[in-house]
C-alpha cells in the first residue's frame, strides 16, 4: 500500500464584500413618490430598467416600493418604459461580410407593364 499525500485544503477565497447603502437611506426618504422622477431616475439604468436590489443598495421592501413608483410613473407618462439607444457605425467596412454579399451594384429585374401604368395616369391627370 501506498501511502497518498494528504491534499491540500482549499484556499478561502471568498471575500467580504461590504453592503452598499442606499440612495433612500443617505438621503433620509422616508415615503417614495411617483411623482418624484428624479429620485426615480436614479434606480434606473440608461436603457430605463429598473436597476436590482445588489446594484441599488435597497432592501426588500424599499425595492418593493420603488418597483411600484417607477411602474406607477410609466403608466401616468412621466417615465419611459424603454430609451432607443443608437450605436454609431466605424468607418471601416466589415469585409467578410461584403465578401458574402457578391457584387457591389445590383440591378433590380425590371417590371412589365410598369411605365404604361404612369403614363395612364398622366395622361388621364392631364385631361381634366
Amino acid at each position: 500500500m501506498s501511502k497518498s499525500k494528504p491534499r491540500p485544503k482549499a484556499k478561502e477565497t471568498t471575500k467580504k464584500v461590504k453592503k452598499k447603502t442606499s440612495i433612500l437611506v443617505q438621503e433620509r426618504v422616508d415615503y417614495i413618490d411617483y411623482k418624484d422622477v428624479n429620485l426615480l431616475q436614479r434606480f434606473m439604468s440608461d436603457r430605463s430598467k429598473i436597476r436590482s436590489r445588489r446594484v441599488s443598495g435597497n432592501d426588500v421592501q424599499q425595492q418593493r416600493d420603488v418597483a411600484t413608483a417607477i411602474k406607477n410613473a410609466r403608466e401616468m407618462a412621466l417615465l419611459p418604459y424603454t430609451k432607443r439607444v443608437t450605436t454609431q457605425r466605424s468607418g471601416r467596412p466589415d469585409r467578410d461580410r461584403d465578401r458574402d454579399r457578391g457584387p457591389a451594384t445590383e440591378v433590380a429585374p425590371e417590371v412589365e407593364g410598369v411605365d404604361e401604368a404612369i403614363e395612364v395616369v398622366v395622361d388621364e391627370a392631364g385631361e381634366e
